[in-house]
C-alpha cells in the first residue's frame, strides 16, 4: 500500500482521530470548553496525540453535534449527553433485533420498529 492509499483510507475512516480540539470546536460552532464538558460527561473520549492533545473523529463529531443540538434547545449538558447515549443504545438494540429477526426469517419494518 502506498502512502497516499494509506492516508486516503484513514481519511475515509469515521473513527480516525483527524481533528484537533480547535478544529472540532470550529466545525461544530462551539467552544473547546463544550468538547471538554461532553468528554467529562463521558459522551465521547477523544484520542490523544503523542503530544497529549485531544483528537476527534468524524463519528465523535456527529455525536457531539447531536449533544449540541440538545444543549441549544435548553437541555443541560449532562442530560444531553445521557439522552445521546440512550439514543445510541436504542439504535444499536434495534439493529441487533432486526438482524436476529432476519436470521429467523421474521419480517422487519423499515422504520427500525419490528412487527409483532
Amino acid at each position: 500500500m502506498t502512502a497516499d492509499n494509506a492516508l486516503g483510507g484513514r481519511l475515509d475512516d469515521d473513527d480516525y482521530p483527524a481533528y484537533t480540539m480547535g478544529r472540532a470546536a470550529e466545525m461544530l460552532g462551539t467552544t473547546p470548553g463544550f468538547l471538554r464538558a461532553i468528554g467529562e460527561a463521558r459522551l465521547i473520549t477523544p484520542l490523544r496525540s503523542e503530544g497529549g492533545h485531544r483528537r476527534y473523529s468524524r463519528y465523535q463529531l456527529r455525536i457531539a453535534a447531536r449533544a449540541r443540538e440538545l444543549v441549544d434547545q435548553g437541555t443541560p449538558v449532562e442530560a444531553a449527553c445521557r439522552i445521546v447515549i440512550l439514543e445510541d443504545q436504542l439504535e444499536e438494540a434495534r439493529r441487533i433485533n432486526a438482524e436476529i429477526r432476519r436470521a429467523a426469517g421474521r419480517p422487519v419494518e423499515s422504520s427500525g420498529e419490528v412487527s409483532g
